[in-house]
């Protein structure tokens, strides 16, 4: 098997939980972290190729040429950059699914310092 299929599977469920999370995101919030997504891929895709050639031609880690489909950026295996995918598409999604407008809060969004639930008695430290 190569790194490609399992990278894939990864890729797919942070594909997944990224469009569930965006899902509960409004529209207009859904564009920014999209291009913030898009601005935070190419940083580390750029970053990723410099380092991880550099980190190949002194030698410190090698992969083994089995396990690749091929293709390399600089020296960096294209697998290598699956994982700047995922951490593009996952993070800013639940970044925003998690500071998501607190009128549609739901169950998991916390409230800000001083501010209960209804539900909540604050003396009692549990639910009235």
């Amino acid at each position: 098997m190569t790194y490609l299929y399992v990278n894939l599977v990864v890729m797919a469920v942070a594909a997944v939980a990224s469009a569930l999370a965006l899902s509960h995101v409004q529209r207009r919030r859904r564009r920014r972290v999209l291009l913030t997504s898009l601005i935070a891929f190419t940083v580390v895709a750029v970053l990723t190729a410099v380092f991880d050639t550099i980190m190949i031609a002194v030698g410190l880690f090698t992969y083994a040429q089995e396990h690749l489909i091929g293709w390399h950026i600089g020296l960096a295996p294209i697998e290598d950059f699956s994982y700047v995918l995922v951490v593009a598409l996952l993070l800013p999604a639940l970044w925003a699914f998690l500071r998501r407008d607190p009128d549609r809060a739901g169950p998991f969004r916390a409230e800000p310092v001083g501010h209960e639930r209804e539900d909540r008695d604050p003396a009692e430290g549990g639910l009235r």
